[in-house]
């Protein structure tokens, strides 16, 4: 039989996502799954294992129904993972030590008043690629190293594992041909010297951590073992694992921004921004510097700041205040109102991402006044995102001299056309959306087919699906501007109400 066809996984921290894509670029079948988290106290925030690859399991096994093959049909399986997330396992049994701790959760923060004092503190930007904050990989196995019995007892007896979500999918799923994350996702757990391309010692003894605990960090394509992987009726298939890539990178490659200077944004949980910049890593104060993908032993990089947390805030407005019924009412409570009426939102729930770098900022609403609506609420959300994301951009111009002239977008909140021009409205730039959303699972096939030689090269690639949306800015300069100087304001109250607490 010919096996004609890709799997892509994009394991998210909402969910799993798995599509089937054929050799002509066409998407025959596609599943969500959701994962649930856990709160064990304020602050913390964790997913099971176990968990996690049961629903990677049933979303591929969706896709496939709705594709009408065979799992034997499938040539090759790409995995774009959620990153920041740890999986901690005993390879012996298998089993997790532990539930993930996600990139959201919080206990970490008392290690950074720690990290401070350290005398090798102000090296860690530069050697990791992006500045220590308490959603770190890092530091959340420091937390473990400390704390939990059973990690510790783990690591005594030599038979601990710690990874993200894809080689922790391998472990439980398939047959790992070795402990293996490709170069984007050993970088994202922040322990790796990305120049130097190892390990840095003194950081590894400082968090007390063990090097053969890590995975071996190789190229975006690698055979990284197998997945067995089933259909509807029961078929079985063990499907080679041939790419691997971090959930930001794989949406910039799907968004096909493969030249300096082209950015795309992935709104979800945050809404994170990323610039390619080809083979150069420059050095940069305020901006994350990350691989982005090593394809024929050439490895490229990009520019990445995350928003703060976008798709949990509204989550927050459906399920814990009411704001919203669901999320189709989100554009129509916006759009009855002409503007937030004064009101400004700073969504700083889990502190503030870049450029501010400011864990102990807090979420706040500025401006409240009787005659403000639920509308005017949310629609001062969405302006929170476009203001965001200008902080980003002008960040992205003031470190690097690159000026983004169009920005694609895509994922969560992008669905909705009043958001997408209120973020071109902000950012004075045309926006552009594709009407195929799911460009992360997208490119992971894409990478998969490369490495099956379904594609000899990028240029071979089948182009992403669909049409694209182009919002333009309708706001005036005077407008964007004033209303700029007053989220700078709102966020500087915000910071200091912080600094205050």
């Amino acid at each position: 039989m010919a096996k004609t066809f890709l799997l892509g996984i994009d394991q998210g921290t909402s969910g799993t996502k798995a599509v089937i894509v054929s050799h002509d670029g066409e998407m025959l079948g596609y599943a969500y799954q959701p994962v649930a988290r856990i709160y064990p106290q304020p602050g913390w925030v964790e997913q099971d294992p176990h968990a996690v690859s049961a629903g990677v399991s049933e979303a591929i096994t969706e896709a496939i129904g709705q594709a009408g093959i065979w799992p034997s049909e499938i040539a090759a399986c790409g995995l774009a993972c959620q990153r920041n997330t740890d999986f901690a396992w005993d390879v012996r049994t298998g089993q997790p030590v532990g539930n993930a701790i996600t990139w959201q959760d919080l206990r970490s923060l008392p290690f950074l008043e720690e990290l401070r004092q350290w005398p090798l503190s102000a090296e860690v930007h530069q050697r990791l690629g992006y500045g220590p904050g308490p959603y770190m990989s890092a530091l959340h196995l420091a937390w473990r190293a400390r704390n939990d019995l059973a990690y510790q007892e783990a690591a005594r007896s030599g038979h601990l594992r710690l990874g993200l979500s894809a080689a922790w999918l391998l472990q439980t799923m398939g047959h790992p041909t070795g402990h293996y994350l490709d170069y984007s996702l050993v970088q994202a757990m922040g322990l790796y010297d990305f120049r130097a391309q190892q390990y840095w010692a003194e950081w590894l003894a400082w968090l007390g951590l063990s090097p053969d605990t890590l995975p071996m960090a190789v190229p975006t394509i690698h055979d990284f073992g197998t997945l067995c992987i089933t259909g509807p009726d029961g078929r079985t298939a063990d499907v080679p694992v041939l790419a691997m890539i971090g959930d930001q990178q794989a949406a910039l490659f799907g968004h096909n921004c493969r030249q300096p200077g082209e950015a795309e944004c992935t709104h979800g949980t945050a809404s994170y921004v990323k610039v390619f910049l080809d083979e150069e890593a420059p050095y940069l104060e305020k901006m994350d510097v990350f691989y982005a993908w090593q394809l024929n032993g050439r490895q490229t990089y990009c520019l990445e700041a995350p928003t703060t947390v976008i798709g949990a805030v509204i989550r927050w407005m459906r399920d814990e205040v009411c704001l919203i019924s669901d999320y189709e009412e989100l554009e129509a409570l916006a759009a009855s109102v002409p503007d937030p009426g004064g009101l400004y939102f700073v969504p700083a729930f889990t502190g503030l991402n870049a450029p501010y770098g400011d864990p102990n900022a807090r979420g706040t609403l500025f401006g409240l006044t009787l005659g403000h609506t639920r509308g005017h609420i949310v629609r001062a959300f969405l302006e929170a995102l476009g203001y965001q994301l200008r902080d980003i951009l002008a960040s992205v111009s003031a470190e690097t001299g690159i000026r983004v002239n169009e920005l694609l977008v895509g994922g969560g909140v992008s669905a909705s056309d009043l958001a997408c021009q209120i973020q071109a409205d902000l950012l004075g730039i045309p926006v552009k959306r594709p009407k195929f959303s799911e460009t992360t699972a997208w490119a992971a096939a894409l990478l998969a087919g490369l490495g099956a030689d379904v594609w000899k090269d990028l240029s071979e690639l089948p182009p992403l699906p669909g049409d694209h949306t182009r919002f333009l800015p309708q706001l005036s300069a005077v407008q964007r501007e004033a209303g700029y100087e007053c989220w700078k304001h709102a966020v500087s109250l915000t910071r200091a109400w912080g600094e205050g607490a």
